[in-house]
């Protein structure tokens, strides 16, 4: 059992992958409870997530256009190279808040795109957040059946 929990962990930290990003520019994009950092910069158009690659931290295909969304939109698929920080939340919560980083990254990069970007509602952060419990409720707003009788 230890023998596989350290080969696990040996896989995982071969495909760690160090990149210098020092001349590229940075932003934070937020969604639910997911915070990403990204850098991006003049590149060929790697994509890499928490030091793997996009396709292999993300399975999901539609995780996968999600994330390239912004470079689609800028018609910059193959030009910059993208390293991004995630944590918290979901899958998909994170995918969002790295929509939000890459596309404000690329607007400080070039503000032409901006215009683009923010008719997409891409530059946008989206504040929906899930609802709290409340007491007396089954769930946010479900109520336990009621009997009249």
């Amino acid at each position: 059992m230890d023998n596989l929990q350290s080969d696990l962990t040996a896989n995982i930290k071969k495909k760690k992958i160090k990149l210098n990003f020092t001349e590229g520019k940075y932003a934070t994009g937020r969604r639910k409870k997911s915070i990403a950092k990204v850098w991006v910069k003049k590149g060929s158009g790697n994509i890499f997530v928490n030091g793997m690659k996009m396709n292999e931290y993300f399975k999901r295909p539609v995780h996968q256009i999600i994330v390239t969304r912004p470079l689609e939109v800028s018609k910059s698929l193959s030009s910059y190279d993208v390293k991004c920080s995630v944590k918290g939340g979901g899958l998909s919560g994170q995918a969002g808040a790295i929509i939000h980083g890459l596309s404000r990254a690329l607007v400080s990069f070039d503000h032409n795109l901006k215009k683009d970007l923010k008719k997409e509602k891409l530059t946008t952060r989206d504040s929906r957040v899930v609802e709290r419990k409340k007491y007396g409720h089954r769930k946010a707003r479900r109520s336990f059946q009621f009997s009249k009788r």
